[in-house]
């Protein structure tokens, strides 16, 4: 039997890396790693897979230019910057509630991406993304190409932050149909993969 050795360094990293408050990020990509998402003007990047599928999926719902990429990858000075920001324009209860601390962001990731509907004034905290028009296509192709939305209404006393209609998190295929199919959070879905070691029984995916 053939036994593989996983190196330290990739012991954190992974389309399923979970990133929340109980989990702090240890590491983040190094700029190699990043590429930019359309349209290049605005420097939003983000880890290689998740531009390349992001881009795929804009591309296929014909959202160029009425879905806008607000935050992507930020460094971790860039959070705690954001972070102390918010607690000062906006209180220790809203910052809690939208903005992740220092570490805990999975923009520091690059899997995350905040995405606006495009209009003259957008909210970089907040953007409006709406569940119709262009938006609610992107919603339906989402998971097709491994997004989830990451932290939905219903689930904050499991991810621990508000419902957040414009943040969406690569995840990979087919773990991105799993996930919105049975209704859950990344947290939910990763507690149930533990049911499925990789000398047990097995999950299996099954296309309709």
């Amino acid at each position: 039997m053939n036994t593989t050795v996983l190196q330290p360094v990739y012991r954190h990293r992974g389309s399923l890396l979970l990133i929340n408050p109980d989990h702090p990020l240890s590491d983040e990509p190094s700029q190699h790693e990043l590429y930019p998402i359309p349209p290049k003007q605005n420097r939003v990047f983000l880890e290689r897979q998740t531009s390349v599928m992001l881009t795929k999926l804009l591309s296929e719902i014909g959202a160029d230019g009425r879905i806008l990429p607000v935050s992507g990858f930020r460094t971790l000075q860039e959070q705690q910057q954001l972070y102390a920001h918010a607690l000062h324009e906006h209180g220790r209860a809203f910052t809690e509630q939208f903005v992740a601390k220092p570490h805990c962001s999975e923009h520091q990731s690059g899997l995350a991406v905040d995405l606006a509907r495009d209009q003259p004034e957008i909210d970089p905290l907040c953007p409006e993304f709406p569940t119709y028009g262009i938006c609610g296509l992107f919603r339906k192709r989402a998971a097709a190409f491994g997004f989830i939305e990451r932290y939905p209404r219903g689930k904050e006393s499991v991810t621990k932050i508000g419902y957040e209609p414009w943040h969406f998190r690569y995840v990979g295929f087919p773990h991105s149909v799993l996930i919105q199919r049975n209704g859950l959070c990344l947290e939910e879905y990763l507690t149930q993969l533990k049911q499925y070691p990789a000398h047990g029984k097995h999950l299996q995916f099954m296309t309709q």
